[in-house]
């Protein structure tokens, strides 16, 4: 339902729906990497030196990772006049898996980030959103030339039928930006094919 209010000449303009999206998926996947590159507001980010501390942080993949998102990420993207999404991107690494809860809390859905150089890490993602039936797509992060189709992807991870992958680059707010779109169109057709079916 739209909002309407009126500036101080009797002009309405509209109040943009806010949504809340996660941006998930394992340690160095470019999360935090893709929150900064889509918002339009300086995000703010809980960015870490690594600990140092044998076994702590594996960066098997990413040997030039030197920081790590401790609490979250947050950005803000304006997709239409009428529509805003808030982006809350989720700590990669097991030991700050507490926070999720209240992350993920009010979410409209989330974006898995996935990077082929380390697919596995992405399954922690996507198992807690299947289990709370949390609406997701995952999006692969192409940090250099991609060697995997979207849908090879898809049959790796075993994704419930329809669950969207996108190759995208986190770097690129473009790329982000539709990846996005992607997410808030496919919770979109969730809603409706369960609107029909009752």
């Amino acid at each position: 339902m739209d909002s309407v209010r009126s500036d101080r000449n009797g002009a309405s303009s509209r109040i943009p729906v806010a949504l809340k999206i996660l941006i998930a998926g394992g340690f160095g996947a470019g999360k935090t990497t893709m929150v900064g590159s889509v918002s339009e507001i300086r995000p703010l980010q809980t960015e870490e030196v690594l600990t140092g501390v044998p076994g702590a942080d594996s960066v098997d993949g990413v040997e030039g990772k030197t920081t790590t998102t401790v609490t979250m990420d947050f950005g803000r993207i304006t997709i239409t006049e009428d529509l805003q999404l808030y982006l809350f991107g989720t700590p990669g690494q097991d030991r700050f898996w507490f926070l999720w809860d209240e992350l993920s809390q009010g979410a409209l859905g989330a974006v898995v980030l996935a990077d082929t150089r380390r697919l596995a890490d992405c399954f922690p993602s996507i198992d807690y959103f299947e289990q709370r039936g949390t609406p997701f797509v995952v999006a692969v992060n192409c940090f250099e030339e991609q060697r995997f189709a979207a849908d090879a992807v898809g049959r790796a991870l075993d994704l419930d039928p329809g669950v969207p992958v996108v190759l995208f680059d986190a770097r690129e707010p473009l790329g982000a930006r539709n990846v996005l779109i992607e997410l808030v169109e496919y919770v979109a057709r969730r809603q409706l094919t369960a609107a029909g079916s009752r």
